[in-house]
């Protein structure tokens, strides 16, 4: 086998607002692999500022594992351990080089007789572009949305007011993602508002590494709160599973590119279900070429409630997608 890298500068159609500012532009790294005249490809979709393999020797690995291509399958995770989401583009290509065209993994799916729901995502912004976004996805078919919040409150908690009013839990699914955006008081107080509304869950509600006030957050909230942030750089089963147990979230939520792939993916799911703890899977702003990865991996996984996965519309210079969204649900498409 021989392997090849190469960094590409997605554009986004409009600024997006994230609790980490607004973001215009998402490098990503493509790995293709080659062995006897047939090609696998993969996304190696390193995040800026969040993953915890966003270090400057990060092309420098991408190389090194270009060079060391025919090492055995175990010694290159136990190498690419600190870099997940080079190991996410790795798998990727192997399974791509393995099954051909645009499969990672065979199902219903990928023979275009199965879909998958998925919620809508509605960026930060101010009020009239947040409630623009929401009508939009309404009026596409969409009965689960995921708000983010934790920049302005008062707004967004106005907003959801607003959409309660309109439609029942019965009728759409409410989430949000604070991205770590409120302090363990003001948690405690924004937790029993969102209960008020029916909301279904909040992604981290407070930052990443505050393991005793997430768990107390976690056994006394009136809101089902579900882990994100928490999860990246938490990299061998113990320390997983110490995680979840201290912790006790309701939910997990996985970023494959950020957790260490489709096994770390699996690691974490294991563990989870272990411990009577649910969970879904996100997307994380990777090119079509992940996330149709993504897509296959999470179709075999048989998980039912709504997942997180863009369709890959933000960006106006994204790769040819096999992925089409009908309503709600995700569909592949070979043509």
């Amino acid at each position: 086998m021989t392997a090849k890298y190469y960094k590409y500068i997605l554009e986004f159609k409009r600024p997006s607002g994230t609790s980490r500012g607004v973001l215009l532009t998402k490098e990503t790294y493509i790995l293709e692999i080659f062995e006897n005249g047939n090609r696998g490809v993969g996304e190696c979709a390193l995040f800026r500022g969040l993953s915890y393999d966003d270090t400057p020797e990060y092309e420098e690995k991408m190389q090194w594992l270009c060079e060391n291509i025919n090492r055995d399958f175990k010694f290159l995770k136990e190498e690419l351990k600190e870099f997940p989401s080079i190991w996410f583009g790795y798998e990727q290509a192997l399974l791509n080089l393995k099954h051909g065209g645009k499969i990672y993994f065979p199902s219903k799916f990928t023979n275009e007789k199965g879909s998958m729901t998925i919620n809508g995502l509605i960026w930060m912004g101010d009020i009239d572009f947040m409630e623009e976004q929401i009508q939009e996805k309404l009026e596409q078919g969409f009965h689960c949305i995921k708000l983010k919040i934790g920049v302005d409150w008062k707004s967004e908690h106005a907003i959801l007011q607003k959409l309660r009013q309109k439609f029942s839990k019965e009728q759409l699914e409410l989430r949000v993602d604070a991205n770590g955006g409120f302090s363990k008081e003001e948690a405690q107080v924004v937790l029993q508002q969102l209960s008020d509304l029916h909301i279904h869950s909040i992604e981290q509600p407070i930052k990443a590494g505050n393991w005793n006030d997430m768990a107390f957050l976690c056994a006394n909230t009136p809101t089902p709160i579900a882990l994100d942030e928490e999860l990246i750089g938490i990299l061998n089963l113990n320390e997983k599973k110490k995680l979840l147990e201290k912790i006790k979230p309701q939910y997990i939520i996985l970023k494959p590119a950020l957790v260490g792939g489709f096994a770390g993916s699996d690691e974490w799911i294991f563990l989870a279900e272990q411990q009577n703890i649910r969970w879904w899977i996100t997307s994380a702003l990777e090119s079509n070429i992940g996330l149709n990865a993504i897509a296959q991996y999470t179709f075999t996984k048989d998980n039912f409630i709504p997942q997180g996965l863009g369709t890959g519309n933000l960006f106006t210079n994204n790769f040819e997608t096999h992925l089409d969204l009908i309503g709600d649900k995700l569909f592949f498409k070979i043509n």
